[in-house]
């Protein structure tokens, strides 16, 4: 019976204990700079549909410019994301920047706190209608 009983407790603390370890997640920042002008316009992956509209708006939901890829880092810095890794791939004579990004989290709902794009934010529009 102690066996069992001993056998039980660690079983249930080795699930309580793996319940929150960290785990790394990843997004990567696109940036393409906007015509006749300095800003860029960033989007996100997250891993989401990528046929969705993923710019980074604001709560107005009107679309975020940055002054460079620099500026959207610190942004996302602010949400706790750190960069990993960088390159640029050239498409149609424009770049297109990527920057990988990467946070430690519990809880999967804690990858996107305070990240907006234009598709959540229409889908928050409808709901609350």
């Amino acid at each position: 019976m102690k066996k069992t009983t001993l056998l039980f407790v660690m079983l249930f603390t080795s699930l309580i204990v793996n319940a929150d370890e960290p785990h790394k997640v990843f997004c990567e920042l696109l940036g393409t700079q906007k015509f006749l002008s300095a800003k860029v316009t960033v989007e996100i992956d997250m891993g989401q549909n990528p046929y969705e509209n993923s710019k980074l708006v604001d709560e107005k939901g009107k679309k975020i410019s940055f002054n460079s890829m620099v500026d959207a880092m610190n942004y996302m810095g602010k949400l706790g994301w750190e960069f990993e890794q960088a390159y640029v791939v050239t498409v149609s004579n424009q770049n297109v920047y990527h920057w990988l990004l990467s946070k430690d989290i519990i809880d999967d709902n804690e990858a996107g706190e305070g990240i907006t794009t234009k598709s959540q934010f229409r889908k928050q529009q409808e709901e609350n209608k």
